[in-house]
């Protein structure tokens, strides 16, 4: 299963290609995209995204993982989060969202398992 194309973002909304809901923040990985609530997991913007925010993407099967930190990133990420991507040998690349989904949508083209979680706001 290929990773699916961010269609469009702009600010607090993202739409996923092949997918009718418009998110806020999202997840998505090889064969499929949720919305990112942070309240299953209390993320905040500091100390920001935590292992548990990308548990599921990981058990995916990703390669890479692309985490887009806000139009201002003002979203943080941790040491202890790239270091549970680094124990589970997924490549991470930590972009502004803007960047970030480019970069997805670019390793997706060329048929990485590439997922990503992205915020779509500060």
């Amino acid at each position: 299963m290929s990773s699916p194309e961010i269609a469009s973002l702009s600010w607090g909304q993202m739409k996923v290609k092949g997918c009718s809901t418009t998110y806020k923040d999202c997840k998505v990985w090889p064969g499929g995209s949720r919305t990112w609530d942070w309240r299953e997991t209390g993320t905040n913007h500091s100390p920001g995204v935590q292992p548990a925010d990308l548990e599921e993407v990981v058990k995916k099967g990703v390669k890479t993982l692309v985490i887009g930190r806000g139009m201002s990133e003002a979203l943080q990420v941790p040491p202890s989060t790239l270091d549970y991507l680094k124990k589970n040998g997924i490549d991470v690349v930590v972009l502004q969202t803007e960047e970030a989904v480019a970069e997805y949508n670019a390793l997706a083209a060329r048929g990485v398992k590439v997922g990503g979680v992205f915020h779509s706001t500060c």
